[in-house]
């Protein structure tokens, strides 16, 4: 019997990607709702009843409200984090914890819910060790990489695997003078590195002599692969120098694809590949909530839709 209970889409305000599909589901007529875990508890409420039969109750935003066991999929974008600011810090420490397991573990344990994606997978998807060594397994190319605090193994690994580069573990916000920005992926050699490299966990990586960045973008079973021109190290710099085409992936890829979202649990992944000149693909890094709606225009491939289908829960 097919589910026509609403979608929930979990996400902050600011969030065109998450628009895109919403849009696309309220032409379909399909009921969404949208919440962001960090309205909670001021404009967002949860009761919910656990007992033999399950998990029943009621999601409640400022504008909507979801029947918990009839919810037919669960969108995990990018929700902002719980905050308590009129508590002080110790109270506040001791209500987001509650908040996250409470109603984390609520959304966490939907029954019959399609997840795009779960959000314990997640978190388990977003190590870049774990994703690496994953990678190697599913049968993907993988560059030589060190992870490390100490700085002489690091300078013995850029050495010995060089050209080298840097990338950092994971992008937590990062302001300088008041302005959002990226850590840059970057070129490196032994003699920049001193004992700074204590300081904390760093990633090393032989960097692969590439003529083209690729970004493959699974969506459930469908799978939409571009080739980025761009002439830069980390095309994430400089979008303006961007252009796009749509390949076919070698022999061997879709099969790893799958084999690497099954490992995690996955049914949406953004997968980064730099291409070298002989057309072998790399991997770099997978994604579990990756954007992915700026290369719909410029290719014309049906990615909204795609998403649209997967969260329907019944394709068209």
């Amino acid at each position: 019997m097919i589910n026509d209970g609403p979608v929930l889409v979990v996400t902050m305000i600011d969030d065109p990607t998450a628009d895109l599909v919403i849009n696309e589901l309220h032409d379909r007529g399909t009921p969404v709702v949208r919440l962001d875990s960090g309205d909670f508890p001021a404009t967002l409420s949860v009761a919910a009843t656990i007992t033999e039969e399950g998990i029943s109750g009621t999601l409640v935003t400022s504008t909507r409200a979801a029947d918990l066991s009839r919810v037919r999929s669960l969108y995990y974008r990018r929700p902002s984090g719980f905050a308590f600011p009129h508590l002080n810090e110790q109270d506040a420490r001791f209500a987001v914890t509650q908040a996250r397991y409470g109603l984390g573990g609520v959304l966490a344990s939907l029954p019959g819910c399609l997840y795009v994606n779960h959000p314990h997978r997640i978190g388990d998807a977003e190590f870049k060790p774990s994703g690496l060594v994953a990678a190697a397994q599913c049968g993907f190319k993988v560059p030589n990489t060190m992870v490390t605090s100490d700085p002489e193994a690091a300078k013995r690994f850029v050495k010995d695997h060089g050209p080298a580069i840097y990338k950092p573990l994971s992008t937590p916000l990062y302001r300088v003078d008041g302005a959002s920005c990226t850590v840059e992926v970057g070129e490196v050699t032994a003699d920049q590195l001193d004992g700074q490299v204590a300081g904390t966990a760093h990633l090393f990586q032989s960097r692969v002599d590439k003529v083209a960045d690729v970004r493959v973008t699974v969506i459930g079973d469908r799978t939409f692969p571009v080739r980025i021109d761009s002439g830069l190290l980390d095309w994430r710099t400089d979008y303006g120098k961007l252009s796009y085409r749509v390949v076919k992936p070698p022999d061997g890829i879709e099969a790893a694809l799958r084999r690497y979202l099954a490992y995690f649990g996955l049914v949406f992944g953004a997968f980064d590949f730099a291409l070298d000149r002989h057309g072998a693909w790399w991997f770099l890094e997978c994604n579990p909530s990756g954007q992915w709606a700026w290369l719909e225009p410029p290719t014309g491939l049906p990615m909204v839709s795609a998403m649209a289908d997967l969260l329907e829960r019944h394709p068209r």
